[in-house]
């Protein structure tokens, strides 16, 4: 009898991914870096800053 079973990801894919989502974790922490003070005023004086 032959079963068929699932196939996990390939090491190589799942490396993949992992490089790619921390690389756009790197870049969004690099622009919060960059523009974090702007975006905290902008947000405040729209009335949505909440930790005021």
């Amino acid at each position: 009898m032959r079963t068929d079973t699932k196939k996990s990801l390939s090491p190589l894919i799942f490396a993949l991914a992992t490089g790619v989502l921390a690389l756009v974790f790197l870049l969004a922490f690099k622009g919060w870096i960059a523009n974090g003070a702007d975006i905290f005023l902008s947000l405040a004086q729209a009335g949505l800053a909440w930790c005021i």
